[in-house]
């Protein structure tokens, strides 16, 4: 069975590219969102297996989101995705409880190898 995946960011051409990387290896989209308020409703929905979360977002970022996903399922598998220069922010992330971290602009198998990784 697919695993199923969660997409987090508020560009849909980011979501979009992630989507097709996901979806052309064999993984189930299964829900996306915008922002980090949105994610968090979303999560409690779908239970996904993994979420790719932006950081930087609208209403809620990525780090809170992410704190909030941790405190409804402990084990949640979170790999977070930033623009370079964000180093300060990906300490939080890891601190927060992050699995991993992959760097925009997204390099298919960078993106590939951290989600097996992170699933394995």
């Amino acid at each position: 069975m697919a695993h199923k995946i969660m997409i987090v960011d508020d560009a849909a051409f980011m979501r979009m590219m992630i989507k097709d990387i996901l979806t052309k290896n064999g993984y189930e989209v299964v829900a996306e969102a915008a922002d980090g308020a949105q994610a968090v409703e979303l999560y409690k929905e779908h239970q996904p297996d993994l979420v790719t979360m932006d950081i930087t977002m609208p209403e809620m970022d990525g780090i809170a989101a992410l704190k909030e996903i941790k405190q409804i399922n402990g084990n949640a598998k979170v790999i977070m995705c930033s623009a370079m220069g964000q180093q300060a922010m990906v300490i939080d992330a890891i601190q927060a409880g992050a699995k991993d971290f992959i760097v925009k602009p997204f390099q298919a198998d960078r993106v590939l190898e951290a989600i097996g990784k992170t699933l394995s």
